[in-house]
């Protein structure tokens, strides 16, 4: 897993106009919560942390005016709806060693057996526990060959060594539904038919 260093700055400015003025100056207002602490409201690089969260889940190195080293990991998103930009971010704290519940991505590889079926995305995110230097960046399930009532549950997904579910081993994260678009097509064409007959 990616480690990215970011140097943080403490902001003692609050409100909307301060953080209308912390956006202008390409910065990001950030919150880092965490083991009990009082949260610390920080400003990071805007630019260097839309990239660093182009990973989901990425351990970022805070160094903090220069005086403190924080390890943290995403926990809040906020963007701009229309321009996308970042507005907002919730930082949580975390130590080496230490464990954390995270959501990673579920990415598929494979063909569907012939039909045309769907393959529909459940759960988008698998909930996890793993250490937080350690947390996999994705989950890759195959589903090569699968018919239609085919269904992956959360229990039949291989995780990387160290990382658990934190969710029922039951929960179904994949399935496969039976195409039924060209159906309602021949149907609605007969019925078409039908009318212009009468």
């Amino acid at each position: 897993m990616s480690e990215v260093k970011l140097t943080a700055e403490t902001r003692t400015e609050f409100g909307k106009g301060a953080a209308r003025r912390i956006r202008r100056d390409s910065k990001v207002p950030v919150v880092l919560y965490g083991h009990g602490t009082e949260p610390l409201h920080l400003t990071l690089p805007g630019h260097d942390l839309s990239l660093a969260l182009r990973t989901p889940n990425v351990l970022i190195s805070l160094d903090i005016d220069g005086k403190t080293n924080e390890l943290a990991i995403p926990k809040a998103v906020q963007r701009d709806a229309i321009k996308g930009f970042l507005e907002h971010v919730d930082l949580l704290l975390v130590k080496r060693g230490e464990k954390v519940t995270v959501e990673i991505p579920v990415h598929t590889e494979g063909e569907l057996a012939p039909g045309g079926n769907l393959l529909e995305h459940v759960l988008n995110t698998l909930p996890v526990e793993a250490e937080a230097t350690h947390i996999p960046e994705a989950v890759t399930v195959s589903v090569e060959g699968l018919e239609a009532g085919a269904s992956v549950l959360a229990k039949d997904i291989a995780l990387p060594n160290g990382v658990t579910l934190a969710v029922e081993g039951d929960a179904v994260v994949l399935q496969v539904l039976q195409a039924q678009a060209e159906e309602v097509a021949e149907g609605e064409e007969a019925a078409e038919g039908e009318a212009a007959e009468a």
